[in-house]
């Protein structure tokens, strides 16, 4: 059951008149008009069939500069409710990436009685990813390998912010995703109409932009198939409701708090 719910996607899920599809070679290179907020830390509630069952919490703990570009790093930590019958989730995600969402670092660490970690460094111009899983309760590496690094990828935590950048734009985004140890793809689809939407933390309706997709994976946290986001129609695109299909059924996630500077969510205008 450890494997319940993929939220780091669902958070990216939160993720011309035709859709225009990325090649799937690399990632769409276009310049994201979202910013990214140094210092941002966002709190999420997770129900499953309307019983809540834990909690995420991301932060972008650092902005770098690095040549030419900017290197973005962020954490999430995923943890369910204590004395729960069906579930003791405790997981801790890392990212590091470019101001294009394309990820240099990650590592997923699942916290139990035997920790466990994965990391992947992603070598550019090697052309190669590494990576290494191991035990950090017993001090134990049980691979450390390479493979090989063809094209643009993201991983599991900076398809997220990929998503969320890109959201407000009506675009399609066909996007290769490295994840357990290979190569898989994640359908993003945006639509650029406001939608209202009403959370218990808000005492009005937020003003929303759509996206849904399908994965064709079982991701880090089970997320299969389908799924649907809202995020904040801004400049800051903040996941505010999320639904999508897991191994035992039907989850939502809702924004719960938030500590932004200067940002509250804005306000739908009839």
């Amino acid at each position: 059951m450890k494997k319940i719910f993929f939220l780091l996607i669902t958070l990216s899920l939160f993720i011309v008149a035709e859709f225009q599809s990325v090649n799937n070679s690399q990632i769409q290179s276009d310049i994201p008009f979202r910013k990214i907020d140094v210092g941002e830390e966002i709190t999420y509630l997770v129900k499953y069939l309307f019983i809540p069952i834990g909690e995420i919490k991301l932060r972008v703990t650092k902005k770098e500069i690095s040549g030419t570009d900017t290197v973005y790093s962020a954490i999430a930590f995923i943890d369910s409710y204590e004395g729960l019958p069906f579930v003791n989730l405790h997981q801790i995600y890392e990212t590091k990436f470019n101001s294009r969402q394309i990820p240099f670092f990650f590592r997923g660490t699942i916290i139990d009685k035997d920790t466990t970690f994965t990391e992947y460094s992603f070598d550019y111009k090697k052309k190669h990813i590494h990576i290494i899983k191991g035990s950090r309760t017993k001090n134990e590496i049980w691979t450390d390998s390479t493979a090989r690094l063809d094209r643009e990828y993201l991983d599991g935590f900076s398809l997220f912010y990929y998503a969320r950048m890109r959201t407000g734009k009506k675009s399609s985004y066909n996007t290769p995703v490295f994840i357990n140890e290979k190569s898989e793809l994640t359908t993003i689809r945006c639509y650029d109409k406001p939608e209202p939407i009403e959370i218990a933390a808000v005492d009005y309706k937020i003003n929303c932009v759509y996206l849904d997709g399908e994965t064709e994976f079982k991701g880090i946290f089970g997320l299969t198939g389908y799924f649907e986001g809202w995020f904040s129609n801004d400049d800051q695109a903040v996941p505010i409701y999320a639904k999508m299909s897991v191994i035992i059924g039907n989850i939502t996630v809702e924004l719960k708090e938030w500590k932004k500077k200067n940002w509250s969510p804005p306000k739908f205008q009839n």
